[in-house]
């Protein structure tokens, strides 16, 4: 009955608060916060309040009307980026890219560029700039000039230097590919040549923003200054919802671009919930929490490389799955992707929820 594009785990939820999940089976504990999505965990009670304030008095408007949610919200994202600009709001992170490119398709004449590794959606736009041949290749042709280079700095200046490029897409930390930074002297030497060349920056932090890394956005853990900033998952504070950001750009008109849908009020109403609590007491909490769950990971047996950044950690074991099976035994859930284990846990886990997480991934003698 339902298409067969995901791998559920076989699980009934009846209810969840935050990083506890009550299922048919008992409670488990979650690792991946719904991939990114909730930022302070289930149920966080000032968003239900919100949503629930929010929905008795209306759940939808359309566009032909403004929602002062949205302009509230729109300036905590552009504070966060200590930016004037504006936002265009989407329902999801893919749909925002979408957005970006359209919006590099007014503003500049030229090609895209996008990183070995990148993931940047599922929709065809988003997706002619993501790596992954696998996802791709069933759905080509999807948008013609649009270059992936591996990320070297001699790799990035010769496709800058040999051809006209509009825009350069940047994950600084690949989320769905098992959690991978960028070079720093990569990143260094794009916004050197941004500067030169006048080619648009397009961040994209669905996974990597909004505090996940210890910053307001993952491109301030370096010295980049993006044109474009790309926002999804936890902005919607649990709800769907995307945004754009564009920086020193104003690239639509009246009719340019919209949706039915977005943004929605509700989803406004759960984002503002959300985004007005996150300031420098909670990126600090997560600098500290993501360095104990680091070091609780390394002392792990099976763990062969960890990295990331804050609370946005890979894991590169020998037998991913066999790991994630183990866990889920012992009432742990893992998220595995491109072969690696990725923890991107609520953002207000305390010290001693992650000890209770890494105590029962310790499979004893286990090394792989």
């Amino acid at each position: 009955m339902l298409s067969n594009v995901y791998s559920p785990f076989p699980l009934k939820i009846r209810s969840a608060h935050g990083i506890r999940i009550e299922t048919d089976s008992g409670e488990y504990l979650d690792t991946f916060a719904g991939i990114g999505v909730l930022a302070f965990g289930h149920t966080d009670r000032k968003t239900v309040d919100a949503v629930t304030s929010k929905v008795q008095r209306f759940s939808h408007t359309s566009n032909y009307f403004l929602d002062e949610d949205a302009i509230s919200l729109s300036k905590f994202i552009l504070d966060f980026s200590n930016s004037e600009g504006e936002v265009y709001f989407a329902n999801s992170g893919t749909e925002a890219t979408e957005a970006a490119i359209k919006a590099v398709r007014r503003l500049k004449k030229g090609k895209l560029i996008s990183f070995e590794g990148n993931f940047h959606g599922r929709t065809m736009g988003a997706l002619s700039l993501t790596h992954s041949e696998r996802l791709r290749k069933p759905f080509e042709p999807l948008l013609p000039d649009v270059r992936f280079i591996p990320k070297s700095v001699q790799d990035f200046e010769k496709a800058v230097l040999s051809d006209e490029i509009a825009a350069v897409f940047v994950e600084v930390i690949q989320g769905n590919s098992g959690v991978h930074l960028y070079p720093a002297e990569l990143l260094q030497a794009i916004e050197k040549l941004r500067k030169e060349r006048g080619f648009l920056l397009a961040a994209d932090e669905i996974q990597s923003g909004l505090c996940r890394t210890g910053e307001y956005f993952g491109y301030q853990n370096y010295a980049i200054e993006p044109d474009i900033i790309i926002l999804g998952k936890a902005v919607g504070g649990g709800l769907p919802l995307g945004a754009a950001v564009f920086r020193g750009v104003s690239p639509f008109y009246p009719g340019d671009h919209g949706s039915t849908f977005a943004p929605n009020p509700v989803s406004l109403a759960a984002g503002l919930s959300v985004l007005s609590r996150m300031d420098s007491a909670l990126l600090e909490s997560v600098r500290i929490c993501g360095a104990h769950l680091k070091e609780n990971l390394e002392r792990l047996p099976w763990a062969r490389e960890v990295r990331g950044m804050g609370l946005m950690i890979g894991v590169s074991t020998e037998n991913p799955e066999r790991i994630k099976s183990l866990a889920f035994e012992r009432k742990v859930l893992l998220n595995v992707t491109a072969g690696s284990i990725r923890f991107l846990p609520a953002l207000n886990i305390s010290e001693e929820e992650i000890d209770e997480i890494t105590e029962r991934l310790d499979f004893g003698g286990l090394n792989d």
